[in-house]
Order: C-alpha cells, then structure tokens, then sequence
C-alpha cells in the first residue's frame, strides 16, 4: 500500500488511519548512506498538536527524534540502581511530573550491581541506572529471563577523593598513594613521609556501588582485595553515611593519635557538601568541569542507564520517559552535580532508542 513513497510519507499515511489517538511513528531518517526505515508504531503520546482533525494529525519530531508530552502519558515506571545516576533520574523524573505525568515512577538508590541484580535477575525493574557498563555476566543472566539489555549514556561523572576540613596536610595523592591508602597502610605517614603519622580512617561506597568498582578498577588494575583486605574501613551504599563519616573525623594537629578519614564517591556528593569536605587533587589535577571534559581527570566515568526492547513495547510510559530523559537531561544534570555526556554519545544513545522501539 505505501511501497512507492518516502519513509516519512509513509509515517504521515499510517497516522492519518489512526482515529481518536495520537499515536507516535518511530522514524530513522537516513544515516549515512542507508535509507531512512519506519522502525515501529508505539502507543506513546506526542505534544502534536490537536487542532484540526485527528485524521491529519503530524508526527512530531525533534531532529528526528520523538517530544514526548508527560500529561499524555500513563502507566508506571520502576527504576533501580547507581546511587550516583539517582539525583539525574531523580531530576528528571521530577520534571517528568512537573510537565504532567501522573503515574507513579519509583527510583530505588541500591547501587549499580544491585540494580543489574534487579533488572537481570529478578525482571522486577523497567531501568537500571549504572555507573558502570553491564558486564558480560549480568548480560547473561538478562538474556536468561529474555531481556536484551540497551545502553543509554546519560552523562559523566568525577569521582571526588576527600578529606575533612580537619586534615592540615593532605592536597593532592597519585593514584599510586592511593592504592596504600586503600589498601596496607596504617598512617598517612606511609604514604608519604611528609604527612604526619596519623591513623587513617577509610570510608568506601558498598561492593555493590559501580562507583566501588570504577574505583577499584582506575587504582587497582581490578583487583578488589587490596580495599577489601585494609583496615579501619567503613563500606556504605548510602553515600550520605561516607559524607558524615569523613567530616565528622577528630584529625587534630599536634595528637597523633587522631584519626585523620579519607573517602570518595561522586562528584556530585562533593558539591552537595563543599561546606564539610575538602577535595584532592589526583595526579596533580584538580576535579573540575574543565579537566574532565578535556580528560585530564583521571578518576572520570560515563553514566548510563540501561532498558529493553520488550519492556519498551509492552509499557509504553517506560519508552516515553526513557525518550524524555534522553531530550532533557543536558538541562537538568549541572543542577544534579554531573558532567554532559559528548554529544556524539548521547546522539549514539538516541539512535539506540530510535532502533529499538
């Protein structure tokens, strides 16, 4: 029937079969030298404009990606994961509301492998929030309850090494010093004989956090059980217990005796505490919007959050918000305390959406 005319042709004659509904066209318009291809028909709603007749309603496209209305929109949506891409979903989520959804969006904060745990394992979550990329295993066991995971980059983050305010001698450790940190040193004068000889009092995201596993990944090649093997060590998945952990510390000049804390976590934590907390500079480079984005931080990770191509056709809100969230998270994740991803990035994450749904 449509076999003669342009993708988007076809796109306009499907819709105006459509009566009562605006239903939105998923449309990939020419990449490269491949033809544009109509990729699906989903139930989501779109901000078209309703003047007129239903017959002859457009499809609304942003640069060929779908403007999702949220007053439209129903159904629930269940996320879980990274405490570090929570305050970005929770953003977003917020503005989701704000624009008129009113279904129910749960945002679970459990940490990046607990999230794969939920959503690869278990099948009770729509979206996994990650500070890490899925690993091959967790992709098996998604594949082993039918799910294929997709990867959507939403932004980048700096994990911040702190210090309380009381620390008097500490300002910049290689990744090297790091590792003794966190791993067989007792006092902070092993790690260097400039540094008084404190104790040192450590504070960790919990194994299940992807920012202990970025870490443990950039300062210890992967191998997890030097940090888990040290002392005086406190893990948490709450990164608020870290934040108070190492503000509330008794480093005292001149008592030796005191422990002096060190810890780490987002770059968003930091900001939200600058007050209470002093950052380290790492290798000599300070944590920054400007040195991470020229890549001379070198404690920088992307952000993700992570779908699937049936639960995206069976719930229709869970593609809505996952389009959304794709269209408006520039705007909200400075307020979150996080980096931009690379636009090429974040069109990658646009173009698996478009192909997926």
């Amino acid at each position: 029937m449509f076999t003669n005319r342009s993708p988007v042709e076809r796109v306009a004659a499907i819709i105006a079969m459509k009566t009562g509904l605006l239903a939105l066209l998923f449309v990939v318009v020419g990449c490269g030298d491949s033809p544009g291809i109509i990729v699906s028909i989903t139930s989501l709603v779109t901000t078209a404009p309703t003047t007129g007749s239903p017959d002859t309603t457009p499809v609304t496209l942003d640069g060929g990606f779908p403007v999702i209305d949220p007053l439209e929109v129903t159904g629930n949506i269940v996320t879980a994961g990274s405490s570090t891409v929570f305050p970005i979903s929770e953003a977003v989520a917020k503005r989701f509301e704000d624009d008129g959804y009113g279904g129910r969006i749960t945002i679970d904060s459990i940490g990046t492998g607990a999230g794969f745990e939920r959503f690869c394992t278990d099948g009770d979550s729509d979206i996994a929030n990650a500070s890490r990329p899925i690993n091959d295993e967790e992709t098996a066991l998604c594949a082993g309850i039918g799910r294929t995971p997709l990867e959507f980059r939403v932004g980048t983050d700096a994990l911040a090494v702190v210090v309380s305010p009381n620390n008097y001698f500490a300002e910049n450790l290689t990744l090297g010093e790091l590792a003794l940190v966190f791993s067989t040193a007792e006092t902070w004068a092993e790690i260097n004989p400039d540094f008084p000889a404190h104790p040192i009092a450590r504070f960790s995201p919990g194994t299940d956090s992807g920012t202990f596993d970025y870490f443990v990944e950039a300062v210890f090649d992967k191998d997890d059980q030097p940090i888990l093997n040290s002392g005086s060590i406190q893990f948490s998945e709450d990164d608020n217990v870290l934040v108070q952990g190492v503000s509330q510390d008794g480093c005292t000049e001149g008592d030796l005796r005191t422990a002096c804390a060190i810890g780490y976590f987002g770059f968003a934590y930091l900001e939200a505490n600058s007050s209470s907390l002093a950052a380290l500079n790492v290798e000599g480079v300070e944590p920054s919007a400007a040195t991470v984005d020229n890549g001379d931080y070198p404690l920088a990770r992307p952000l993700f959050i992570y779908s699937d191509p049936q639960i995206m056709a069976d719930k229709p809100a869970v593609a809505s918000f996952i389009a959304y969230y794709l269209t408006v998270v520039n705007e909200v994740i400075d307020d979150a305390g996080y980096f931009p991803a690379p636009a090429g990035a974040l069109q990658e994450a646009k173009q698996t959406f478009l192909a997926a749904a």
